[in-house]
């Protein structure tokens, strides 16, 4: 029988540096086919647009598939089993399958996947990657941290603290095989420390701590790790995600209960901007004043002749020229994704003022 097709997972919170991450893997793969999944929350293909065309001829657009009719942990059965199989039938299959969630998507649902009996045989998991934004996790953002909670609450009586967010957060430290404090170059020695030692703590004996700045890390660290993950789901306990005990181990156990009524998204276009860095301070005046967990885009820039990608998590935004607008047209489309409720109106007339 031949071997299996190792695939590995890229989960972490939303704006954690996941594409970043896998974009460096792919312009570094020394000489590996690499076939892409991208789940991502939202209408705009943000991340899979940012990946395609990354100039390996190991990873052509062909190799990049987008799953976007919902989270991947929601639609394994209409979309995630489907794509693998036209994956693992091509003439030349890939030799490696890296699969990256969207923010709000659990890791141990997508792993359970892997026995299913269409792709079982065929794909394993190499391992689980997952990325925390080393910055706002010591600030306290999207972790299940008393400490930090009570920092929270000082600054906003009026917050809620008991989100999902810290439970999606648990859970994907939980499965992960290997945890990377991505953007640790913004963090004190001493912080970047203490926060490594916290998440060894929290995650599985045996589970790799790393640091990165800007998802820079050798391939052969992040691929190569064979855990057949999926053999071992006892130990992946979900806080946010519960099946039934009697149909755990059942691989035709094919449906959840995960809420994403408390996200939403929705995106905003308008004409060309003129300066960069005044757009980069007005988007996040509008994301202190909304409250907006992330935002992802493409803006034109007048006069100029390549594409401007941002990407915003809380307040700070990096921006920067990926390549020439082409036959794109020449405006700004953003996605925007918060919890539910955002004022539509009000966080469109401020990115388009």
């Amino acid at each position: 029988m031949p071997a299996k097709i190792p695939a590995t997972v890229v989960t972490g919170f939303l704006g954690s540096g996941k594409t970043t991450l896998i974009r460096h893997m792919l312009t570094n793969a020394n000489g590996r086919r690499i076939a892409l999944i991208i789940n991502e929350f939202g209408d705009l293909g943000v991340d899979g647009d940012i990946l395609k065309g990354c100039g390996d001829e190991t990873c052509s657009d062909d190799d990049v598939m987008e799953l976007s009719n919902g989270c991947i942990c929601c639609t394994v059965a209409e979309d995630f089993v489907p794509t693998m199989q036209k994956l693992l039938d091509r003439d030349t299959p890939p030799d490696h399958i890296v699969i990256e969630t969207s923010g709000l998507a659990l890791p141990q649902p997508l792993v359970r996947a892997f026995n299913w009996p269409e792709i079982s045989t065929r794909v394993t998991v190499d391992g689980v990657v997952t990325v925390v934004d080393g910055k706002a996790v010591t600030e306290g953002r999207f972790a299940h941290d008393t400490a930090a909670v009570d920092a929270q609450r000082k600054q906003d009586d009026n917050l809620d603290h008991e989100t999902p967010l810290s439970e999606l957060f648990e859970d994907q430290i939980a499965c992960a095989d290997m945890i990377v404090i991505n953007k640790s170059d913004l963090l004190a020695e001493t912080a970047s420390t203490a926060l490594a030692d916290r998440l060894e703590a929290r995650a599985r004996k045996g589970v790799h701590v790393i640091r990165a700045a800007h998802g820079a890390l050798p391939v052969e660290v992040l691929l190569g790790r064979g855990q057949a993950a999926e053999d071992d789901m006892a130990g992946r306990h979900e806080l946010h995600h519960h099946h039934h005990d009697d149909d755990e181990d059942d691989p035709d156990d094919r449906h959840h209960d995960h809420d994403h009524d408390a996200f939403e998204s929705f995106v905003v276009t308008r004409p060309e901007i003129a300066d960069p860095k005044a757009f980069a301070a007005q988007v996040a005046d509008t994301i202190r004043a909304h409250d907006i967990l992330r935002l992802k885009g493409f803006a034109a820039v007048r006069g100029k002749p390549m594409r401007l990608t941002l990407q915003a998590v809380g307040p700070r935004v990096d921006s920067y020229f990926d390549r020439p607008l082409g036959s794109d047209p020449r405006e700004t489309r953003l996605v925007v994704i918060g919890q539910a409720g955002l004022d539509r109106a009000a966080i469109t007339a401020a990115l388009s003022a």
